[in-house]
């Protein structure tokens, strides 16, 4: 069926999933073992990729790995934490794809971010604006390390033929996001505090910026899709775009989030905290050209399944 994994492509194929055990990993492994694929997790506990050796024994006996493990966060994190998302990422990124090679995986899908982008790309973003600038700023360390995944996967195709890519991927969301709020990204920001102030009976809610700014939002079994799809479709080192193709304003979304959780009381913008990149949402094209991937859930679908599930979550658990 078009848009979805092939199973006799990943029946007892053996596939090593990095950061296999976070907020997107976790969607892959559970597709992939829905697939009777031989999974490999790789948590960072048991393998520092910033060193060669762990990474080498990372993806040893792999056939195919899927790149996940990153250090990320949302804006808070970022202003804080520059010169480690720069060095981190990019360290982490130079080892798997060199110890890969060595190791002789047959295919590495490497995920890149949209953070990636320069500021001001017109909107959609198309992959061949993609390096006409510098990323916004409060992200700018993080999305160029990621954006040196895709000359990785270029350069190492055309030096060793080494077999790559690295689908950049829209703001991710869905159940088991990171809900911390210093450290989260937007909807898990949100989705905490309506849901919060909502039990508390709370008048308002503050939230970061302007509210003007636009973003696209992809669920998280839409993203571990088109990375399954990647790896058995995507023969080529190019940029290819992985999201909705949907534009949402930030004060709209907020307002969503305010209707599905009950909230009631007013939402107040503190226009002190950064914006960010002023749009954001990507044109999907190439991705249904060359993958056959379009999105299936929409936000308001992904976002009440999102909230419900923090709701449930006992308190402290996040």
């Amino acid at each position: 069926m078009a848009g979805r994994p092939e199973p006799s492509f990943w029946r007892d194929k053996s596939v090593t999933v990095t950061g296999g055990a976070g907020f997107l990993g976790t969607a892959v492994v559970r597709d992939l073992e829905q697939l009777d694929a031989q999974v490999t997790v790789v948590r960072s506990i048991d393998h520092d990729l910033r060193d060669a050796g762990a990474a080498r024994d990372a993806v040893e006996g792999a056939e195919v790995v899927i790149h996940l493990a990153a250090r990320v966060g949302g804006i808070g994190f970022n202003r804080r934490n520059p010169a480690l998302l720069a060095y981190d990422n990019l360290v982490i990124g130079a080892n798997v794809f060199e110890q890969s090679r060595h190791a002789g995986v047959r295919k590495l899908v490497a995920a890149c971010s949209v953070c990636a982008y320069p500021k001001f790309t017109p909107v959609p973003f198309s992959e061949e604006d993609l390096w006409n600038g510098y990323p916004e700023e409060s992200n700018a360390p993080y999305g160029l390390a990621k954006k040196m995944l895709l000359v990785l996967s270029d350069t190492y195709r055309r030096q060793y033929g080494f077999d790559s890519c690295a689908p950049i991927l829209a703001n991710l969301y869905g159940p088991d996001d990171n809900f911390d709020l210093e450290d989260s990204h937007v909807i898990a920001a949100m989705i905490r505090k309506f849901v919060e102030a909502q039990k508390q009976g709370a008048a308002e809610v503050v939230l970061w910026g302007t509210g003007e700014p636009t973003r696209e939002f992809l669920y998280v079994d839409d993203a571990a899709r088109a990375l399954l799809l990647a790896a058995e479709r995507l023969q080529s080192s190019k940029p290819v775009n992985i999201g909705t193709g949907r534009e949402t304003k930030i004060r709209d979304l907020a307002e969503s989030i305010r209707k599905l959780t009950g909230f009631e009381g007013e939402i107040v913008w503190d226009d002190t905290k950064p914006d960010g990149q002023p749009a954001r949402y990507l044109d999907v094209t190439r991705a249904r050209e060359l993958m056959g991937f379009e999105a299936g859930i929409g936000l308001e679908e992904g976002l009440r399944r999102t909230i419900d599930s923090f709701a449930s979550t006992p308190v402290g658990a996040t």
